[in-house]
């Protein structure tokens, strides 16, 4: 299995807790993913975030409707969170997102997936030409609405 790293660092507003507690809100995830991907939480409210909590989730992947399944791995308020796919469009996706104080009031936060696509030789090729472009592409889009949304909450 051919796996691929995508890292992201960004500055947000709010401490650490409170970036925390925005992501803690599993559907926080529709209103920062792309519309054209049509991305909808599926379980059940309310959606107890703890280390084995698992979360369905419906969205089109270039027109194609997808099932996404995925287990919240590590669950370490306010510093960092796991999710592991269990079922869904990839070999292996496993996102680990930290949060740490910057010491001016802000908080840094990492994104780093870890990724495989499988289909062997079309796999590689299509996360090459492909995949990687479309994931940049979700987490730029991510990167511009969470700072939108979390200023918006500090203006109250």
């Amino acid at each position: 299995m051919n796996v691929h790293t995508l890292q992201r660092e960004q500055l947000l507003p709010g401490s650490p807790a409170d970036v925390f507690a925005f992501f803690a809100d599993a559907h926080n995830l529709e209103v920062i993913t792309p519309p054209l991907l049509r991305f909808r939480v599926l379980s059940v409210e309310p959606i107890e975030m703890r280390a084995g909590t698992l979360i369905d989730y419906r969205l089109r992947v270039r027109g194609v409707p997808v099932r996404w399944t995925t287990r919240i791995a590590v669950w370490d308020p306010p510093r960092r969170f796991v999710d592991e796919q269990l079922r869904g469009p990839y070999a292996l996706w496993h996102h680990t997102h930290t949060f740490e104080d910057d010491g001016n009031g802000a908080t840094l936060m990492r994104d780093v997936v870890r990724y495989a696509v499988g289909f062997g030789a079309f796999g590689v090729l299509a996360s090459n030409l492909v995949v990687r472009r479309d994931l940049v592409a979700i987490f730029d889009y991510r990167a511009q609405r969470i700072v939108a949304l979390l200023a918006q909450r500090e203006r109250g």
